[in-house]
Formats: structure tokens, C-alpha cells, sequence
């Protein structure tokens, strides 16, 4: 297949961004169908010269929106999208090979409020790289080969330390596994758990990476509504689910966060079913608002808590690591097994010498009072130039917040128009696991990787773009 992006390294946005929205826009107008190879990592990089990195990256992020699947030992393939991911209409009978495809109308983007974009301009990569040159010299070889099976020892004391102090998380380093990414954890719990009632429960709408991760499995997956204050418990209670997937700490993608209260019954639920909660804590440092909220894992008297996290948001995608604690039953099982480390050795070795160096804290620190006050800008110019057209919701954490449209229009319909103005917003409706009829305007706006004139520029245009449709 001939892969024909044009790549550009005097814009602003990465090349890895840049490759990934080529991929994503040839998904969605159908050009790219389903079923189809996507080349090589290598072949890509050699034709494209860019790095390996750049276009693992780019596929890492299409791979965890659904655009792509990924089979072992064959490659990565377009997945089958539902409507609800595209605004173009994708038949049930792709175009054969030699029938071509309509042609859509491409607009230049120039504010994308992306979701999991987070601000590279801040990175310490002086400290970063300093910490690599430390960890790579004559007199450290070993590092070269391969390690511990569970992650490297040395970045399960710092993060037992860590999660410890910053989240109120209670583990030894023996119950920390290592995994490249957040689907490789998911993968490794799913063989672990006895699936009784072959059911997980999860959060509707939510992250779509776990339904995506259930494919070829016989685990059902029991979408549960989300109510103001989270996961409706009481429906929970009403269905037989071995475990239950949720992001208590800022719903994905509504943002909410869920209070104690709520957090205690959900541990309840756990205790009495002999269900396990796996707590997802995607962007758990970046908390804005109130008094923090202990990790569920920290509150759980019964070992039924599997807490999960990650290095994506708080720190660069690139390096693909992820984490899991898990409570005793589960590691005795997990050791009998002795999965193969898909993490890269260098990257969790030099994460972990960042943290030992204070980097790590400092670098939180830093970008917690940064993506305040973009947060801050945001909810601002929203209120000054929307103001009663708008409702805002999810704002107490994380990189992205939500806000609801009085509008009679679909949501589908504003983001086409926002399109057409050069801004990219995303849906509410692209994160549902049932296909409900979503009658309001819900819109989802990331400002991690915007500019603070990026930032106003954009809600500005939004605003003018959308004044028609306003009710």
C-alpha cells in the first residue's frame, strides 16, 4: 500500500500528530477500510524518513481510539468503526480495490482541542536525556539485556513510594507489574481473573479501549450508565459481573469526579459479590479543585481493588509505560504465569532514575499550575464569548472538560460546522458502548497542547461558528 502523507517539520504540531490525523481522516472517509494492512512500523519510517518512534506513536494513539487493531505477529489493521466515530457514513460494504472511493472535502485544521494531547513545549528533556546518558555507559551493560519479567525492580520501589505519598495507594514494589500501555495491562488482568459470570461491567459512555480489548475474548461486556456523581451502583447490583472497569478519580470522557460516598458503595459492591473494581487512574495528578480524593485501592479493606495508571498524560505517550497493582490473590496467579515484560527496559530504567532525581515531582508540579491555568483560560473565554448557550461540566481535573450546547442540532452536526471553520472538537457519542439516542449537544474539549492564544483564539471562533445553532 502507498502511504502518501505530507509530513511537515516546520509546523507546530508533531509529526507524530501529523501522521496520526492522516491516518485517522483516511479512516473515516472510508479511503482506508476495513480490514486493511497498514504498513510496517519500519517500512513507514524508511519510506516516510522519520523515526520508529514517530510512527509507533502515531499508531499507539490510533490504536487507542479504535481507528486501528492490532494482530499478533501480522500487523496493525483498520478496525471496523461505528457511525458513531465517523462523520461520514461507512457502508456495510467497503469499496472493492478497483472501485474508487468518493472524494470528501478536507479542511485545514487549525485548533484541534484533542483529548490526550498534552503540552510537549514544558518537557524537561535536558533532565530526560541526562538521566539516559547516566544509564547508558561501559560500566552498565547489563541494562542492555533482558530484565525482570515483572518490570524493573528499581521503578516498582519509586512508584510504590510514590503512589504511596501522592495517591494514598497501599502496595509493596512485589505487587507492581509493568506493561507497555494501558490495552497490555488489560490483556494481562484478563488472564488473571476467574471469570465466573464471563462479564465486566464498565462505565457508558466510557473508554472505548476496553471494549476494543475484549475482542476475540469470551468476556461479555455490561455497559453501565453514568450518573452526575459517576457509575450508577444500583445498576450495577442488579446485573452478575465478575468485575467492574471505572475511572473514578475524572470519568472518561464526562469528567466527573466520584465522591466517597459513591466510592464506599462501590467497595461494597466488591465485598459482597467477590467482584473485583479495577480503578483506572489515567490522569489522577491533575486535580484542580477541592481536596483531594484518596485512590479507591487506598480505601479497600478487602483486597478487591486492581489499580491501574500510567505515564501517557502526566509525563509523554512515547515511551509507553504503564503500571498495575495488584492485590495478593491476583499476584500469586500472575507469578505462576511469568508473562513476558513488553515494556522497553531503557525507557523504565531511565523513568525510574528520573523519579529517584526528584525530576519527576518537580515535572508534576510544574504542569499541575500550567494546565490550571490553561483550564482556567478555557472555562473562562468559554463563559465570556458562549455564556448561557453553554453548560461545562467535568472541570474539577484532568486535561479535558465537557460542555453541553443548548442547541436543537446534534452534536454531530456542530462539530461538522466547527470542521468547517478549521476546529476540531470531539462527541460524547463516539465514547458510548450501546448505541443510545443521544438527543443533546454534548461536546468534549482538550486543551493540554494548546497554546493560551490557541486556547482564545479557538472558543472565539467556536462561538462565532456556532452562533446559528444556538437555541
Amino acid at each position: 500500500m502507498e502511504i502518501v502523507p505530507e509530513l511537515d517539520e516546520r509546523l507546530k504540531d508533531p509529526l507524530y500528530i501529523q501522521l496520526y490525523r492522516y491516518f485517522k481522516q483516511e479512516i473515516e472517509e472510508a479511503i482506508l477500510h476495513k480490514e486493511m494492512r497498514l504498513p510496517s512500523i519500519r517500512y513507514l519510517a524508511d519510506r516516510l524518513k522519520v523515526s520508529k518512534t514517530t510512527v509507533q506513536m502515531a499508531y499507539q494513539q490510533l490504536l487507542a481510539e479504535g481507528y486501528i487493531e492490532s494482530r499478533a505477529r501480522s500487523g496493525y489493521f483498520v478496525a471496523e468503526l461505528s457511525n458513531t466515530f465517523s462523520e461520514t457514513s461507512v457502508t456495510d460494504h467497503p469499496p472493492r480495490m478497483h472501485e474508487a472511493a468518493p472524494l470528501q472535502k478536507k479542511w485545514p485544521i487549525s485548533f484541534d482541542f484533542f483529548m490526550s494531547d498534552i503540552d510537549t513545549a514544558h518537557f524537561p528533556l535536558d533532565a530526560w536525556q541526562k538521566c539516559e546518558r547516566k544509564l547508558l555507559n561501559n560500566t552498565n551493560r547489563d541494562v542492555l539485556k533482558y530484565g525482570d519479567f515483572q518490570g524493573e525492580r528499581r521503578l516498582r520501589e519509586e512508584l510504590s513510594d510514590y503512589l504511596h505519598r501522592s495517591r494514598g495507594v497501599h502496595c509493596r514494589p512485589e505487587q507492581i507489574v509493568i506493561a507497555a500501555g494501558t490495552q497490555s495491562v488489560l490483556d494481562l488482568l484478563y488472564h488473571l481473573i476467574d471469570w465466573k459470570n464471563q462479564r465486566l461491567a464498565m462505565e457508558d459512555p466510557g473508554y472505548q479501549g476496553v471494549h476494543r480489548s475484549l475482542q476475540g475474548k469470551k468476556i461479555q461486556l455490561a455497559p453501565i450508565s453514568v450518573e452526575e456523581d459517576g457509575l450508577s451502583v444500583d445498576e450495577l447490583n442488579k446485573i452478575q459481573a465478575d468485575a467492574v472497569y471505572i475511572t473514578p478519580s475524572h470519568q472518561y470522557p464526562l469528567g466527573m469526579v466520584m465522591p466517597i460516598a459513591k466510592r464506599m458503595k462501590l467497595l461494597s459492591w466488591a465485598n459482597e459479590h467477590n467482584g473485583w473494581v479495577i480503578e483506572d487512574d489515567y490522569d489522577g495528578e491533575f486535580r484542580y479543585r477541592g481536596k483531594p480524593i484518596p485512590a479507591l485501592q487506598g480505601i479497600d479493606e478487602h483486597n478487591r481493588v486492581i489499580y491501574i495508571g500510567t505515564f501517557s498524560k502526566s509525563l509523554m505517550p512515547a515511551i509507553r509505560v504503564s503500571y498495575m497493582v495488584l492485590p495478593p490473590a491476583l499476584l500469586e496467579t500472575y507469578q505462576r504465569l511469568e508473562w513476558r515484560q513488553t515494556a522497553s527496559r531503557l525507557h523504565q530504567q531511565t523513568l525510574a532514575l528520573f523519579i529517584e532525581n526528584g525530576q519527576w515531582e518537580q515535572h508534576i508540579r510544574k504542569m499541575r499550575t500550567i494546565y490550571k491555568k490553561k483550564q482556567a483560560l478555557l472555562l473562562e473565554t468559554i463563559r465570556t464569548e458562549m455564556g448561557r448557550h453553554v453548560r461545562v461540566s467535568g472541570q474539577d481535573a484532568g486535561l479535558h472538560i465537557a460542555i453541553h450546547v443548548k442547541s436543537k442540532c446534534p452534536s454531530r452536526t456542530l462539530i461538522k460546522q466547527a470542521k468547517k471553520a478549521g476546529i476540531r472538537v470531539y462527541e460524547t457519542s463516539a465514547y458510548l458502548v450501546q448505541n443510545k439516542d443521544m438527543t443533546y449537544s454534548s461536546i468534549l474539549l482538550g486543551f493540554g497542547g494548546l497554546s493560551p492564544d490557541e486556547i482564545r483564539q479557538g472558543i472565539k471562533l467556536l462561538h462565532k461558528t456556532w452562533l446559528p445553532y444556538y437555541s
